[in-house]
């Protein structure tokens, strides 16, 4: 009974896996190609549609966005990947910046002290968390580019579990959170791109 569970779930992470990865490939062909014709504006009013789902403040909305926006540019990260993994990690709430999570992490990016202080930044500092966790993620998606189909699903599992235990299990870990976690990190990526697409 446990095998075909174990089965059951590999197969849903391995659906999983393949949109992720061709949802980000031809997301980013097409905004390449968009852009020459197309404001930057839809790509930040989608940002700030989804940030107004989990935050009122208006003043913190914009501010976001463009913080999204120029990391996004500065590492050449999909603005929308980096607004899903900002959205499941923290719901974009500034009160990440006066608690921390249980396992430490602080922040929009919820950063790990180690992880920032790799990067060079201040976690505390709103933009420097913004920065360095995109730096983060640009640092996942080129170490695990190598992985094909899977190599955006591993690099967001890395960004949860550690790039040691992805590339310990050759592939996302057999953690429920994580993989938990690229679903919603997906589930967002989507809804995020199908905003993008009906504008």
């Amino acid at each position: 009974m446990m095998n075909r569970l174990q089965e059951i779930k590999q197969s849903i992470y391995d659906t999983v896996s393949a949109i992720i990865f061709w949802m980000v490939l031809i997301f980013s062909i097409a905004f390449g190609i968009a852009m020459q014709d197309a404001e930057a504006a839809e790509v930040s009013d989608v940002i700030a549609g989804d940030i107004s789902c989990y935050n009122s403040n208006s003043t913190q909305i914009y501010w976001i966005t463009d913080a999204i926006c120029y990391a996004s540019s500065l590492y050449q990260v999909d603005p929308l990947l980096v607004t899903a993994v900002m959205e499941t990690e923290s719901h974009f709430s500034f009160g990440t910046f006066y608690t921390t999570s249980s396992a430490g992490a602080i922040g929009l990016m919820q950063l790990m002290p180690g992880t920032a202080a790799a990067i060079g930044v201040d976690p505390y500092d709103p933009l420097g968390n913004v920065v360095g966790g995109t730096a983060y993620l640009r640092n996942m998606l080129d170490d695990f580019s190598g992985y094909g189909e899977y190599a955006v699903t591993n690099a967001v599992a890395a960004y949860n579990a550690g790039p040691a235990a992805v590339t310990a299990y050759g592939g996302c870990p057999p953690y429920s959170e994580t993989q938990n976690y690229v679903i919603r990190v997906s589930d967002a990526y989507n809804r995020l791109l199908t905003s993008y697409y009906s504008q």
